[in-house]
């Protein structure tokens, strides 16, 4: 396995999704020419990654995902992905698709991130790259198409 899951957030994920979201990780370094990397993968509730967003990003309030790369040509890890299950599913809920697809598309975005996209600064790539993936695995809308779409 290509992903070093942490699971603190108390919900239960069969062998079937873990190894669809390594199919994702899988194709987007295939597509990226990125080789033999590896990521952590942090589940975690409001609390937790509230507490890392306010640690790492100076904001006190739970957010969906956070990405920290790992910039070493030394390691096989590209970096950590957190996600908030209790966020994620209450998005899921709101837009009326299921808690795994919606921790699929955060996943997405975050190995994006440690990919070297941002969506704040490039012109479009991260999204037209996501939109791509999420195609291909047949998800619901994309984390940014759906913020755009709501500014």
């Amino acid at each position: 396995m290509r992903i070093d899951i942490d699971n603190q957030s108390g919900i239960v994920l069969d062998s079937t999704f873990l190894e669809f979201l390594e199919s994702i990780f899988f194709n987007i370094l295939e597509d990226l020419g990125l080789g033999e990397k590896e990521c952590e993968l942090l589940l975690v509730d409001n609390a937790k990654i509230q507490a890392i967003n306010l640690e790492f990003r100076g904001i006190n309030q739970a957010t969906d995902v956070l990405s920290f790369p790992l910039e070493s040509e030394f390691s096989s890890l590209l970096g950590s992905v957190v996600i908030s299950t209790e966020y994620a599913q209450n998005v899921a809920q709101k837009l009326g698709h299921c808690l795994k697809d919606e921790i699929a598309l955060l996943f997405i975005h975050g190995i994006l991130h440690l990919a070297g996209f941002d969506h704040e600064t490039d012109n479009g790539e991260q999204r037209a790259k996501e939109a791509k993936i999420v195609e291909n695995f047949h998800l619901p809308q994309s984390l940014i198409v759906r913020t755009q779409s709501q500014t």
